[in-house]
């Protein structure tokens, strides 16, 4: 039974077509009605009020029959635009949703240009991916490319109702062909000696029949782009796609066939299937865990093997599994297993592979194990990795191999195979046929030879989804205009503290200075300690194109010799840079404390700041220690450093420490912590440290005692105790050691929101509350906790997104996966680096620590360039030496030699070029020698490497 009758008001979203007034003129009202089904199940009608008008342009430059001008750069006047054989003539193209959605690649060439994309067109990529949406409208909003979003939804001559028995895609291609019909009668009234047309470019075979039928002249993407004559290049960006649901099977079928999503929805509702993320195997390709969503305790962890049940799922696909029967559950596998066939057809070399892996089963360690039926959600992302040429003389058919090893090889089509050996290329998958061992797929793009520094920095860049683009116009839209100054305006909510004796203190060459500080006497006696935090949030105001780039963006990131900023430089390195001697604008924490460093009030405020020094550690150092400075600054600095002495002893009471200026910092953290919780008890955003499993102290408390030393876990207070008694006088750097052992025993911490959560205890600084302030220059969670606290104290005014719980949730999930992102991508940096210099260097000789013991090999530590590695002892086509692993003591004996964490011992370190896509640091044992073992000769153990990025304050990473 039909429900209540809801009425709605439609008015067209432009988009670049045109600006509709509020005007009844040239306006004319229709309706739509639709049925829709409520949450509660019952079925309402909705009737939409849908307004059309004549007066929406055409978006062509010269047409003078169009009153109004179109929004943007608009389609040019004489599009002479890339050559065809097809249609010499000037011309506008006209795609349909699906060419959109799968030839994006091709659409976003610079020789593409003069494009109309419909608001039906539009809508539907909208809703049917979003990160090609935001690509469509980047080209939309770049003036080079000419693209026009056309509102022919609410033209009068070119919206259509819906007919009946007409479903709505078929309506949709209707309505596609209806403006496309228009567009070129339109133009043909222009009466200029162009006589532009429009060409319609789809891949659907009965939209482009019915289209030729109607007189529309009508291409598939692949005959257009291959009429291209002075671009051939571009077929090789052609995407691969076979008409949905209507492959050819030929050949062998190497795969089962997916469920359609209708029967997978139903089976994981009974509970036939569960559904989950799939996460691919980096050292065994014929094996993946899917991660079952939901709170269910059991089979949260589902191994996967075998080519078949794999069944075509890619890392971080949505899929969904069928469990297998108890008495077909496997173990996960120790073996590693690299995809190196020639041959995509060797099926039974797969085989074999498959037989080796249940046959290394341990029946003790078996696990739920399952196989994939169906996929809900493809999360395929454009590739990095180098081309594997064709053995078969002019093939055009090769297969890429991604730097990524959870992802399978791609097979691809390209003339350019030469050209493309030995570089980095981007490669897109289309699709993944039944009866193809590999994805099909198209290149994207070259990055440059492989090995080169700037080519490698965007592989790991692009490979870790850091957006490092330029900011686009419409992000730089949004600064302030120069020269910037201080208005009456900005000073309404704010106090002039320029007065204070502030300064700064950070490493040398900071630019973006995003605190600074400042201790006085009060006339009652007390101390006034300030904290001072660039106001980013006054310049990246909510919902606007800087605050959304900012958002996406997460965190800076500091790469070794590279800093990919969170916001422009004009922000970062200046305006929002509380440099010396210039006016700035902060947010500033301040407290009235006592001798004892006791706070005895605390007031936030907005402020006016100008420092008046800007130091290094160093130059604040020598001016506390110096015994002929007393200015201002130095006083304050000496008071700053006492009450942090103070602050230090009774963190490291709760078991933390940390250095002076790190102790403000973490004390304005928690203040505005408690403040903005007090406030906004559903929606202040935190971050935690969850206390980690005991189970995750064993390997250093066994590491302690194999030493005969104790190390407590049972408090972060009793852990810290034990570390600093951790010493051994003939072993100096073995509470090194064992405070590295120790950071790899924690938890990751992480941003949530309050109101989603209960537990908010940072075990790492022990606090029962804590947030990021402190820096929102380089931290985007910060700007939103300087949000919330500026709402709290009446400074701003709020807006519906940041008193949304779930809209919070959303973002500190977005900035985890940025902030764990940059921490990779600023690793494998180090790793590239730390590469280049054993490639001048050669071959090494060093002295090394035993971090860990595995089964079948050490991981150890350099403490001469900080750097790890593994040192194995099964070599490939090589005698196997005789391994015994004690899980207990940890310990490995290799022959008659024994192996213990902390043992120290000699390795040889030269770099593995062998693989030019996959290059590592390879380490071997020196000392002492394994009987049978080879040991390279003695070179050189002179040498020095700078791994570490220089990281702007390690401070408040936690």
């Amino acid at each position: 039974m039909l429900g209540n009758v809801v009425r709605v008001a439609a008015v067209a979203a432009s988009g670049g077509g045109g600006r509709l007034g509020s005007s009844a003129a040239g306006a004319m009202l229709t309706s739509r009605t639709f049925l829709k089904r409520t949450r509660a199940g019952a079925v309402v009608k909705v009737v939409r009020e849908h307004y059309l008008r004549d007066d929406i342009p055409c978006g062509a430059a010269a047409c003078r029959l169009c009153g109004a001008r179109p929004v943007g750069a608009g389609l040019e006047a004489r599009p002479a635009g890339a050559g065809s054989h097809l249609c010499p003539g000037p011309h506008y193209l006209l795609p349909d949703t699906n060419l959109l959605l799968h030839q994006i690649d091709i659409l976003e060439d610079p020789v593409i240009k003069n494009v109309i994309v419909l608001q039906t067109v539009l809508q539907e990529v909208r809703n049917r991916s979003a990160p090609v949406y935001k690509r469509v409208r980047d080209m939309i909003a770049n003036p080079e490319k000419h693209f026009y979003s056309f509102t022919n939804e609410h033209h009068r001559e070119t919206y259509i109702e819906q007919e009946q028995g007409e479903n709505s895609n078929d309506r949709n291609d209707r309505a596609i062909r209806v403006a496309v019909k228009w567009y070129n009668e339109h133009l043909k009234k222009m009466k200029n000696e162009e006589n532009i047309q429009v060409i319609f470019l789809t891949n659907d075979r009965n939209n482009k029949e019915k289209a030729l039928e109607e007189g529309i002249t009508a291409y598939t993407c692949e005959e257009y782009i291959k009429s291209l004559m002075a671009n051939p290049d571009l077929v090789d960006r052609l995407a691969c796609i076979s008409d949905e649901g209507k492959e050819i099977e030929s050949g062998k079928i190497f795969f089962p066939e997916h469920l359609p999503l209708s029967k997978l929805q139903q089976g994981i509702k009974s509970g036939i299937y569960l559904q989950g993320t799939y996460r691919a195997s980096r050292d065994n390709y014929l094996e993946a865990t899917v991660w079952v969503h939901g709170d269910a305790e059991e089979n949260k962890e589902i191994i996967i093997q075998g080519l078949k049940h794999l069944n075509r799922a890619v890392h971080e696909d949505i899929v969904a599994v069928e469990l297998l029967a108890k008495d077909e559950w496997v173990a996960p596998s120790s073996v590693v297993l690299q995809d190196d066939s020639q041959n995509e057809d060797d099926i039974e070399n797969e085989e074999e592979k498959e037989n080796i892996l249940k046959a290394s089963v341990n029946k003790n360690m078996l696990r739920p194990t399952g196989k994939v039926v169906g996929i809900i959600k493809r999360n395929w992302r454009p590739f990095c990795g180098m081309l594997s040429k064709s053995q078969i003389k002019e093939a055009r058919r090769h297969l890429f191999t991604p730097a990524d090893r959870r992802i399978p090889r791609i097979r691809i089509e390209t003339r350019q195979a030469d050209t493309l050996e030995g570089q980095r290329i981007i490669v897109a998958i289309d699709g993944w046929p039944r009866n193809s061992r590999y994805p099909n797929g198209h290149f994207v793009k070259n990055l440059g030879n492989a090995g080169d520094k700037e080519t490698e920095t965007e592989v790991l860049l692009l490979e870790h989804d850091v957006p490092h683009q330029p900011f686009s116009q419409a992000v730089l839209s949004f600064l302030p205009k120069m020269p910037w100054s201080i208005t009456e305006k900005d000073m309404k909510y704010r106090e002039d503290l320029r007065q204070l004796c502030v300064c700064s203190v950070d490493p040398p060459g900071c630019t973006d200075i995003d605190d600074a500080l400042h201790c006085r006497e009060l006339e009652n006696g007390n101390l006034e300690v300030g904290v001072h935090i660039a106001d980013v949030s006054h310049f990246i105001r909510p919902g606007n194109a800087l605050d959304e780039e900012s958002a996406k963006r997460g965190t800076t990131v500091y790469l070794c010799e590279k800093r990919i900023d969170m916001v422009p430089e004009l922000l970062s390195s200046n305006l929002c840079s509380l440099r010396s001697n210039v006016d700035r604008l902060a947010f500033s924490c301040i407290w009235e404390m006592n001798h004892k460093a006791e706070i005895l009030k605390t007031r936030f405020t907005k402020s006016v700041i100008n420092s008046k020094a800007s130091l290094t550690y160093a130059e604040a150092q020598m001016r506390i220690d110096s015994a002929g400075m007393n200015d201002d600054v130095t006083t304050s600095l000496r008071g700053l450093n006492k009450l942090a002495k103070i602050l230090k002893k009774k963190r490291i009471d709760n078991g933390e420490t940390n250095s002076m200026v790190e102790e403000f910092m973490l004390l304005a953290n928690i203040s505005v912590a408690q403040k903005i919780y007090d406030e906004f008890s559903e929606f202040a955003l935190l971050r935690k440290h969850p206390a980690p499993p005991p189970s995750n102290y064993d390997i250093l408390v066994k590491a302690a005692k194999s030493k005969n030393l104790e190390i407590k876990t049972d408090s972060a207070k009793a852990l810290a105790e034990s570390l600093d008694k951790a010493e051994s006088p003939a072993f100096p750097y073995l509470n090194t050691l064992l405070r590295i052992l120790t950071t790899r025993c924690m938890m990751q911490a992480v941003y949530f929101c309050s109101g989603m959560d209960n537990d908010f205890h940072h075990y790492g600084l022990a606090s029962p509350i804590y947030t990021h302030f402190t820096s929102p220059i380089r931290r985007y969670a910060d700007i939103i906790v300087h949000r919330l606290l500026a709402v709290a104290i009446g400074a701003d005014s709020t807006y519906p997104e940041l008193t949304d719980k779930h809209k919070l949730a959303d973002l500190c999930k977005n900035l985890n996966y940025r902030h764990k992102m940059a921490q990779y991508a600023q690793r494998a940096s180090v790793a590239f680096h730390t590469q280049l210099f054993f490639k001048t260097k050669g071959e090494v000789n060093e002295d090394a620590y035993i971090l860990f013991v595995r089964k079948n090999a050490i991981v150890v530590l350099i403490p001469k360039y900080g750097l790890e590695g593994t040192v194995f002892f099964e070599e490939k086509d090589k005698t196997k030496p005789r391994l015994d692993y004690n899980s207990e003591v940890p310990s490995l004996t290799v022959e008659d030699t024994t192996f213990r964490i902390f043992d120290k011992v000699k390795v040889n370190i030269m770099l593995d070029a062998s693989n030019i896509q996959h290059q590592k640091i390879r380490m071997v044992l020196v000392e002492p020698k394994i009987p049978g073992k080879d040991v390279p000769a003695n070179p050189t153990t002179e040498a020095s490497v700078s791994n570490e990025p220089e990281k702007k304050k390690k401070k408040l990473q936690k």
